[in-house]
């Protein structure tokens, strides 16, 4: 059986533009989702998953991110003077969750795209497979997101790309694989991406919706288009791109992913996930539903 993936890397340096001006002195990565920022969420993900090394890559302007995860005695301290045990609970236990995790943080550096983060984490892989997950995303599941990945890697031993169904008219906001075989319980091999395609020539019924598994091979495909980036100097160095150029000759399999995903990324669906994570909270969800049927008796 192919090893248990250990590491994971979060790509954390992108500006947060479609969330401007909210995002201008916050990272969106730290916008709360619930009674925790939205990184939170992922880190937990991971750490629940079994990841022990976690790295976040930043770029400047992020030192808030660190702050949260950091440990601070001062704090806790002040708070259980003043009797308030059970905060200084929850920040210890952040601390305490960035422990587990191993959380390390990394510079970006090198060309735009989403690839570039992982090929400045890579340095620490060696020949491991790692997982891939961005900090704006939150998956509601019984079996968490990145476990279910985990599990298709060892089944596979080769690159893995979490998906979900979609509907054929939101094509155009997504990648769209290229599915050659449906080997049952949600696991497909496949042979590329398609991205953003239009309704009529999308490849399939899935959208890949952030979550991978890389793999060495997949960052000898980022090493070659980064090299081709620096003789060219045009153009962006994407995962997806290394995946399709790895795909087009090794396996590559999708897993379609059992739960509930929350895209935090623009403003509509960011208030779609704080008003989900309202709901299902056994304290403030009975609040707002009683808030909504006011206002309906209102209208």
């Amino acid at each position: 059986m192919s090893p248990t993936i250990r590491r994971a890397v979060i790509p954390a340096a992108g500006l947060g533009s479609r969330l401007l001006p909210l995002t201008k002195a916050t990272p969106k990565e730290m916008l709360p989702v619930g009674d925790k920022p939205v990184i939170e969420h992922t880190v937990r993900e991971l750490v629940d998953s079994g990841i022990t090394d976690i790295t976040i890559v930043v770029s400047g302007g992020k030192s808030l991110i660190q702050d949260h995860f950091r440990p601070n005695p001062a704090l806790v301290e002040q708070l259980r003077a003043d009797g308030k045990t059970a905060y200084a609970d929850a920040v210890e236990e952040v601390a305490e969750l960035a422990r587990k995790g191993h959380i390390t943080y990394l510079d970006q550096y090198g060309p735009y795209g989403n690839g570039t983060p992982v090929l400045n984490a890579a340095r620490s892989f060696g020949d491991e497979p790692v997982l891939v997950l961005w900090p704006d995303d939150v998956f509601v599941a019984e079996v968490p997101r990145a476990q279910q990945l985990i599990r298709a890697y060892e089944q596979t031993g080769c690159p893995v790309l979490a998906l979900l169904p979609m509907d054929p008219t939101e094509s155009q906001r997504y990648g769209v694989p290229i599915v050659k075989e449906d080997l049952g319980d949600g696991q497909l091999r496949i042979t590329g991406l398609v991205e953003k395609p239009e309704p009529a020539s999308a490849p399939s019924s899935y959208a890949a919706i952030g979550g991978y598994v890389v793999t060495p091979g997949i960052i000898d495909e980022l090493r070659e288009q980064t090299r081709r980036w620096y003789e060219h100097r045009t153009g962006e160095v994407y995962l997806t791109d290394a995946i399709n150029a790895y795909a087009a000759t090794r396996a590559v399999y999708g897993q379609v992913i059992k739960g509930r995903w929350y895209d935090t990324g623009n403003p509509a669906d960011y208030l779609v996930a704080q008003m989900a994570s309202a709901l299902a909270h056994p304290e403030y969800g009975p609040l707002l539903r009683g808030l909504v049927a006011g206002l309906d008796d209102a209208d």
